[in-house]
């Protein structure tokens, strides 16, 4: 895997992947911020564990939302301290036990992102199950 980021202007760089893909990030607010991405990258990556899981034990999954929330160190450098991620998850058939185990195996097992954050950030998760 590789990737390329670029300055633009002022604080603005972009970053493209050797997918191809390309990404703007800003450090003063006029885009995603770095430490936004990686917010977000742990909930997505976490989330296409939960729906592939749950997909996997033919649960018939209609939505799923991952919400994040983050508290960063008051001095720099201000990483990430604590984040918790709420799933909140819709379908037909799919059993609490099922989404807390989909939930269980993505934080500990599978998604990367938190696993390469998990000796640094203290990450909690919890669900909601919509039928």
């Amino acid at each position: 895997m590789k990737a390329h980021v670029s300055w633009d202007k002022d604080l603005t760089f972009t970053g493209t992947t050797d997918s191809g893909y390309s990404t703007v990030m800003d450090g003063s607010g006029n885009a995603v911020s770095p430490m936004e991405s990686v917010l977000v990258a742990m909930g997505a990556c976490s989330s296409v564990d939960v729906v592939e899981i749950l997909k996997k034990g033919r649960f018939d999954i209609t939505a799923c939302e991952c919400k994040l929330e983050a508290k960063r160190a008051d001095e720099a450098p201000r990483v990430f301290e604590q984040v918790h991620a709420h799933y909140v998850v819709s379908g037909t058939g799919i059993t609490d036990k099922a989404l807390a185990r989909a939930v269980q195996l993505s934080a500990e097992k599978y998604c990367s992102v938190m696993l390469m954050l998990k000796d640094s950030v203290n990450i909690t998760t919890s669900y909601s199950l919509v039928e």
